[in-house]
């Protein structure tokens, strides 16, 4: 392995046999001792089984909850780790520290693992606070004057120290994930591995320690593996992604490209309705018909909606007359109890517009979406020369993504969902 490479896996596969310890049979067992064991050769069960997908019925006895997984993470890079439920994130973390070994291929990696992967990782219950810092240090092969030296540190990162003699059986959650996340984050691992956990703190610790990893991997030269759901804090924190799907690995690189492509083919487009069906509002003159409406990127990919990305509106209609001249189209946005939150109108941008009998589209293009993320009702008028030809009324569900829409690095608050519009502003006061 080259020496700036921190972490390496090399066809790596896990495979289990469903609701089964072991093959599940005593003949598989036996097969599989004589094969591996006797023979030398390989397990005769790993040349069958399925793919990871969690939405079909299962019709082998024998599933890969990852298969041929191959990358390379260099030292110091902070890499995020993304997928649906069940794609294999946290087994690839598992197979990483230890917890369980891989089916098939090799990992390699330089230095020191330190893992949070779930509420109470190597802690023992019936030992207290300050015992478990000592022990997790020890079982990382550190010395006790090492863990000596940082033990005030982490007492106050995780702000337990009232009850930092007392068993952690009776901690909370919360204040388990604070405390082990401290213990692995300042006892200087040169590999930090975190899943989800997090989410199991309040928002002000959430913000702690992202912050803290962040400080690891910048100022440390520590190498970070990030697991989460949150594509904010994956964004703001992370270099490079690794998209993982039905247990294979899909796509790796740049952060960004990573999040995108895993909202674009791992979340399926918001709505897939028959616009042409939609009940009309009002006097129409019927000219113009909308038939459908797209949410795309830059590159005409369909994608759903989040908050503070470019989006770009593409709403299909037929037109029943020849030459119809002075055409406007205009996109409204109501939310769930039919507020106008948005409208979008061609006459604002002095866009009038002239067709030939037929079917076309339009495209309103937004550089930064400004809906909180929730849940969003779309609207379409059309009128030719200035009379209604068309009017959906708001009847086109949008659903929105939340996201980092301030480049902070923090998605905008739960509690604002699908209730507002946001803008770019600034805060200043007097010295």
């Amino acid at each position: 392995m080259d020496k700036n490479i921190a972490i390496e896996f090399q066809g790596v596969g896990k495979q289990y046999r469903l609701g089964r310890v072991g093959t599940g049979t005593l003949q598989h067992d036996l097969n599989r001792f004589w094969q591996t064991t006797i023979l030398g050769k390989e397990d005769p069960y790993l040349k069958i089984g399925e793919v990871n997908d969690r939405s079909e019925k299962a019709h082998s006895d024998y599933v890969w909850a990852l298969k041929d997984i191959n990358f390379k993470v260099v030292q110091g890079d902070v890499v995020g780790i993304i997928g649906k439920n069940g794609a294999g994130k946290s087994t690839l973390l598992k197979l990483l520290s230890h917890i369980t070994a891989p089916s098939t291929g090799d990992i390699y990696y330089r230095g020191r693992i330190a893992s949070l992967l779930e509420v109470g990782t190597g802690f023992h219950g019936e030992l207290t606070g300050k015992e478990n810092i000592y022990m997790n240090g020890a079982v990382l092969g550190m010395t006790k004057q090492e863990i000596r030296r940082k033990l005030d540190e982490i007492i106050d990162f995780a702000g337990v120290e009232k009850y930092i003699d007392t068993p952690v059986k009776r901690y909370s959650s919360g204040m388990t994930v604070r405390l082990g996340f401290a213990v692995a984050a300042f006892l200087e691992p040169e590999i930090l591995v975190v899943d989800e956990v997090l989410t199991v703190g309040d928002a002000e610790f959430q913000k702690r320690a992202i912050g803290k990893m962040d400080d690891v991997a910048k100022n440390g030269g520590r190498t970070v593996l990030f697991v989460s759901h949150n594509m904010a804090s994956v964004r703001s924190l992370c270099n490079t992604g690794i998209l993982l799907k039905d247990g294979n690995l899909n796509f790796t690189g740049k952060v960004d490209d990573v999040v995108d492509r895993y909202m674009r083919e791992c979340i399926p487009p918001t709505m897939e309705c028959a616009v042409s069906e939609m009940p009309r509002e009002g006097k129409i003159s019927g000219l113009i018909r909308f038939t459908n409406i797209q949410f795309l990127d830059e590159h005409d990919n369909e994608i759903t909606p989040h908050c503070g990305k470019f989006i770009r509106i593409r709403v299909f209609f037929e037109v029943n007359t020849d030459n119809a001249r002075e055409c406007l189209i205009s996109i409204g946005i109501n939310d769930n109890f039919d507020t106008r939150i948005l409208s979008f109108n061609s006459l604002m941008k002095n866009k009038c517009f002239t067709f030939e009998k037929g079917k076309h589209f339009v495209n309103c293009d937004i550089p930064k979406f400004p809906l909180s993320g929730g849940t969003y009702k779309i609207g379409l008028w059309a009128s030719v020369n200035r009379a209604c030809a068309d009017h959906i009324y708001y009847t086109i569900p949008l659903n929105v993504i939340n996201d980092d829409f301030f480049n902070t690095g923090r998605e905008i608050a739960a509690h604002l969902s699908g209730r507002v519009a946001l803008c770019d502003h600034n805060w200043s006061a007097d010295k």
